[in-house]
């Protein structure tokens, strides 16, 4: 008899400055590029990430093996913003990224955030992300923080309810 095992994913808060979150950054940063005008990627670098106002969430195999990331980036007015989603290629589909963005959606709320924001690309290459954050609750709406709108990016925004 063949047994299916089913990886198990751990979500923790970690620091960014760590070779395999790099080799993360390095990877999303080639996925983004052909897909939006690259003035209109608004990147984090592993070293924004590591400031005090965001908490970096990692996906992890069994193994250790970095899957996937998130970030929650603190803004004014108690607004959380999402940055820097990914999951590996051969991770997809393991609802890596669901499992990220439900425990980002939980470190808001705890943290007393009453809004979640967040900008991404617009086009075919992000319809999988669209989906994922609708599916998690967010709304399509028009420009947040101090983004523009360069008809180059989709906002979402989600209200906490606590």
């Amino acid at each position: 008899m063949l047994s299916s095992k089913t990886p198990k994913i751990t979500i923790t808060i970690e620091t960014a400055l760590q070779d395999d979150i790099r080799e993360l950054v390095i990877a999303l940063d080639r996925h983004l590029e052909p897909l939006s005008p690259i003035e209109h990627q608004y990147k984090m670098s592993v070293e924004e990430m590591a400031i005090t106002d965001t908490r970096l969430f990692v996906a992890r195999d069994d193994f250790g093996k970095a899957l996937g990331m998130g970030a929650l980036k603190s803004h004014a007015n108690n607004i959380g913003e999402v940055k820097r989603m990914f999951t590996i290629k051969e991770a997809r589909g393991q609802r890596v990224g669901s499992l990220l963005l439900g425990q980002i959606i939980l470190r808001a709320e705890k943290s007393g955030m009453k809004k979640l924001v967040l900008e991404t690309g617009f086009g075919d290459g992000y319809v999988g992300a669209h989906r994922l954050y609708q599916r998690c609750g967010f709304n399509i709406c028009g420009p947040v923080l101090d983004y523009e709108d360069t008809g180059s990016s989709a906002f979402f925004e989600m209200e906490i309810v606590v």
